[in-house]
């Protein structure tokens, strides 16, 4: 289900070069197969940094960690 936001702000040059960290915060997280505890971490700290998180930050966490879950390429590790 795709969700429309019309009333959202454009993305600023600095909101583009926060996702890219995220990205390769969570790319680098999940790249071994398997998630942290110390990693889930980082990335709930790269999210927060600005004191919000956004809908593409939720999105792309969606689509590299959420999914990857779901299908088994990805495992977290509770220790």
């Amino acid at each position: 289900m795709e969700i429309e936001r019309p009333n959202a702000a454009p993305l600023t040059k600095a909101d583009l070069a926060h996702l890219e960290t995220l990205r390769r915060v969570v790319e680098h997280a999940v790249a071994d197969g398997l998630i942290t505890n110390e990693e889930r971490e980082d990335i709930a700290r790269v999210i927060w940094a600005d004191g919000e998180a956004t809908p593409e930050e939720l999105d792309l966490v969606q689509d590299l960690v959420w999914s990857k879950l779901s299908s088994g390429d990805l495992m977290v590790d509770w220790s």
